[in-house]
């Protein structure tokens, strides 16, 4: 194997795993109020949607529906149910179509 590509995977890891631990760093001396620990708690779900909305919309009308249902199921399941409500959702629409 070349050197140059084996550093290169060894620098992103390195990298990765920084910003993986820089916020423990930083905030290991801190306690945080409720609010900033809710709003960090809405953080993964937000860039979640926004990554997969977008998607989800402009594939066609079962993949809405699709997304519509799971959606629905998310706030009350758990995430494996969510994740099989919407596979066996999407394969339904698409069977029935």
């Amino acid at each position: 194997m070349e050197l140059l590509p084996l550093l290169t995977i060894l620098g992103m890891g390195v990298v990765t795993y920084i910003t993986r631990i820089g916020g423990d760093l930083l905030m290991r001396n801190r306690t945080l109020g409720p609010r900033m620990t809710a709003a960090l708690n809405a953080v993964p779900p937000a860039v979640l949607t926004a990554v997969i909305a977008p998607s989800v919309l402009s594939a066609g009308l079962a993949e809405a529906i699709a997304g519509a249902v799971t959606l629905i199921v998310a706030f009350r399941l758990p995430l494996l149910v969510t994740i099989i409500t919407g596979v066996a959702t999407i394969a339904l629409i698409r069977a029935l179509i």
